[in-house]
């Protein structure tokens, strides 16, 4: 119907566009922007902040370290250097930051993750999702703080085979996280990504952490020495004795706690339909999956007192890790479980290694062996089973090392000449580095060929 005026109220104003409607002749919305696809998205411009307090704290611990070498510099000139340190340090780096978020961009689109930085020199790291073996969830502390986090994308290849996004907040990481592991299985790029569901195997409680960390030999070990250092400086009165034994005993103790309480707190083992999880940190929280089909072997860790108390630990081979280790320079992506009993450490071992029952072969050293080892002869031993390999060794801490025949690389046979006299020979099971080593030290000779003939036919 129309008004007095003539203009049809139902239809289109004849003077000009409905700024309503799109616009026929404009681009699509439901379509990406090829230009902004070109161009490539940045990371979070709080970056360069962290990477600014991040540097200042080593230029901080760096001075501190140097001062307590000796100076007379007074209280005063040490309290300005490193005054000077946090503001120089912060300064630097979140300008080095600031240059290098600007020039770091990131583009997803349907065939790969491409990643292109640097100031001067330009790079540019493309990452087929085919390649993608997978992709963990890393909030250092300082990026924890204003609600950031990292992104790891873990490939098939060498010791550079992973790359990293940071940073993002966190939502925008889990995200990207889901649609990347999304992609890599297979998934057509228009199809929506989902959170796999996932079941709780094992939270480890941190208390449970602290005492198994507290009964544990090398920290009862170099806690001893630090007593000792202790009563000998105030017994002598000697500067020079804290500073050379108590400094880095106290270091040492620091770097246990630290690899053990304050990485692996709130510790939790969940399972879904790709992999394990897991989750662990303190201070700075890392989320690290664990595909099935990337696991080389598992060890069973049982230290002397623990062994008591029936208490194990669990470290996982995963092919692309054993060169790894986090900001902190410790290599922690290895641990499966930090403290657990016997029968769920057995349940977690049988979630990832096809751990036969059936024996096939077991051989252990003779007394002959006793030249090579004393004492650890007795305790050594190489097991084969339906499905996997599984060696013993140790007295003060037992491993066992366990690894699917079908991960082995290949079988060696070794005998130099004091064991040629002694008559005996080791096998050894060659995998990809890591925690899990399989061997069969200081074999009967002729036990040792034996088992060596047939593991060849079994890879």
């Amino acid at each position: 119907m129309s008004d007095p005026s003539g203009i049809d109220a139902t239809g289109p104003d004849p003077t000009g566009p409905d700024p309503t409607r799109p616009d026929p002749t404009g681009p699509d919305p439901t379509v990406p922007d090829p230009t902004v696809e070109a161009v490539g998205l940045r990371t979070h411009p709080l970056s360069a902040l962290v990477q600014g307090v991040l540097w200042a704290g080593a230029a901080f611990v760096g001075l501190a370290g140097s001062l307590l070498g000796g100076n007379d510099w007074g209280l005063v000139g040490i309290l300005a250097s490193l005054a000077i340190a946090l503001v120089g340090g912060l300064v630097v780096g979140a300008l080095a930051g600031y240059l290098g978020w600007y020039f770091t961009r990131y583009v997803i689109d349907g065939n790969e993750l491409r990643i292109t930085s640097g100031v001067l020199t330009k790079s540019s790291r493309r990452i087929p999702y085919e390649r993608i073996q997978s992709v963990d969830v890393a909030e250092p502390f300082v990026a924890r703080v204003v609600g950031l986090a990292e992104l790891r994308i873990d490939m098939a290849g060498g010791d550079d085979s992973r790359t990293s996004l940071h940073y993002l907040p966190l939502d925008e990481v889990r995200r990207l996280r889901r649609l990347l592991l999304h992609r890599a299985h297979g998934h057509a790029a228009d199809a929506e990504p989902v959170d796999e569901e996932r079941t709780l195997i094992a939270r480890v409680a941190p208390e449970r952490i602290i005492i198994g960390t507290l009964l544990s030999l090398d920290f009862l070990g170099v806690a001893a020495l630090l007593v000792a250092a202790l009563v000998t400086a105030v017994w002598t009165r000697e500067i020079f004795i804290a500073i050379g034994g108590i400094l880095p005993f106290g270091a040492a103790i620091a770097q246990i706690v630290a690899r053990r309480v304050v990485q692996q707190w709130d510790f939790r083992l969940s399972r879904g339909e790709r992999g394990l999880r897991i989750e662990r940190g303190l201070l700075s929280r890392t989320s690290q999956t664990i595909p099935f089909d990337r696991v080389q072997g598992v060890a069973v860790k049982e230290p002397f007192i623990w062994r008591r108390l029936g208490w194990q630990r669990l470290e996982v081979d995963v092919a692309g890790y054993a060169a790894q280790s986090d900001d902190d320079g410790v290599n922690s992506t290895s641990t499966l479980m930090p403290i657990t009993d016997p029968a769920l450490a057995a349940s977690v071992v049988a979630e990832l290694l096809p751990t036969g029952t059936e024996r096939i072969t077991l051989d252990r050293p003779t007394t002959r062996s006793r030249l090579f080892a004393p004492i650890g002869w007795r305790y050594r031993s190489i097991e084969a089973r339906a499905g996997v390999v599984e060696s013993v060794t140790g007295w003060l801490e037992r491993t066992t090392s366990i690894v699917p025949h079908t991960k082995n690389q290949s079988v060696e046979l070794r005998q130099g000449p004091l064991q040629r006299w002694r008559g005996v020979a080791t096998v050894e099971i060659h995998s990809p580095p890591g925690p899990v080593d399989v061997d069969g030290r200081h074999l009967d000779q002729d036990a040792a060929r034996r088992f060596w003939r047939e593991h060849v036919d079994r890879i």
